[in-house]
């Protein structure tokens, strides 16, 4: 897709270097702005947008370098379908078919980084739909013991309790002898 991008940018170059926008039957205001829009397309084209085209070439998968992208092309589009109407309304017939042309490549263009942008973000959102849960689960407290039942049983017939024997205590504890340590 980028490549395609840049044969258009390449074309649309060349075809409005060819413009002769003082030859077309419009009025002064009509040329003035027919011009500014070639001045501001040549602009972007040369400084602009392979800039940004670098940007997503080194890094296909930021969102961030795509939108830029994607807003670039959407106002060359805009500006550049402008001067095509203009072209087909002032110009050669030559002029209108050219930039016809490549406003209808860079049209496809602009789809195309759109549906890219779009499979991006949904794979993107899925990573951080994931990693939430990872994150809130890693948070979770663990579950409380369940809660120990006590039944009791009023039929229950009573449990005989047995009173334990005291041991008898030896003789030297009782007297409290102690005897003395083995030297070693």
């Amino acid at each position: 897709m980028l490549s395609r991008l840049e044969q258009t940018s390449q074309s649309m170059q060349v075809n409005l270097a060819k413009l002769r926008i003082e030859r077309w039957k419009a009025d002064s205001s009509t040329k003035a702005q027919a011009e500014g829009n070639v001045t501001s397309l040549q602009r972007n084209l040369t400084a602009g947008l392979p800039n940004v085209v670098a940007e997503v070439r080194a890094d296909p998968a930021n969102l961030t370098s795509g939108l830029k992208l994607y807003r670039n092309v959407n106002a060359l589009y805009e500006v550049l379908s402008t001067l095509s109407e203009y072209a087909g309304a002032f110009g050669s017939k030559e002029e209108y078919r050219s930039l016809g042309t490549d406003a209808a490549n860079l049209d496809d263009a602009r789809r195309l980084l759109a549906d890219q942008l779009e499979s991006l973000s949904s794979v993107k959102e899925a990573q951080i739909t994931q990693l939430r849960n990872q994150a809130i689960a890693a948070q979770a407290p663990a579950p409380p013991a369940p809660p120990k039942k006590i039944v009791i049983d009023d039929n229950a017939p009573a449990k005989k309790t047995t009173a334990k024997k005291k041991k008898p205590v030896p003789a030297s504890a009782a007297t409290g002898a102690t005897t003395p340590p083995t030297p070693q």
